[in-house]
């Protein structure tokens, strides 16, 4: 019987494959100290999914405010493990997600995808997200000025 629950302390060290599996890759220390920040601030939630005490999937949500668009809740991460895709874990999870985004008083909920995931662009679709923008990401490391 798989059961959503949130996040703690413990699903850190299993969580660290299914990032992996989501192309992020992280040590157990950096992993830990970016659970910490999260779990820190009140407008976010950090879900996983549990299947016999194996965690089987993650999601990372939080509240949006801005001026440029309205108020939301986007969903940073999700990742299902591969064996477990198509089951209908990642749609619990996303339900969960637009869960936790009513609680708080929002009435959308937003995503990104990287453009190569199109196995996920069909997901999210099926589900009834609608491809809304494309855009280009830009990032400076400041470790260099």
């Amino acid at each position: 019987m798989i059961s959503i629950r949130p996040m703690i302390t413990e699903d850190i060290q299993p969580s660290q494959q299914l990032l992996s599996e989501l192309g992020y890759p992280l040590e157990t220390k950096e992993l830990r100290r970016r659970y910490d920040s999260v779990m820190g601030t009140a407008d976010h939630a950090l879900l996983v999914a549990e299947d016999e005490g194996h965690i089987i999937a993650l999601c990372h949500v939080y509240a949006r405010p801005a001026l440029d668009k309205p108020p939301e809740a986007v969903v940073q991460a999700l990742v299902v493990d591969r064996a477990c895709r198509g089951l209908g874990v990642g749609r619990d999870m996303m339900m969960a997600a637009e869960t936790w985004a009513s609680d708080h008083g929002f009435t959308s909920e937003a995503l990104y995808s990287n453009a190569v995931r199109s196995g996920a662009h069909a997901f999210y679709e099926t589900i009834g997200y609608r491809h809304t923008a494309t855009s280009h990401m830009f990032r400076k490391s400041l470790d260099q000025r």
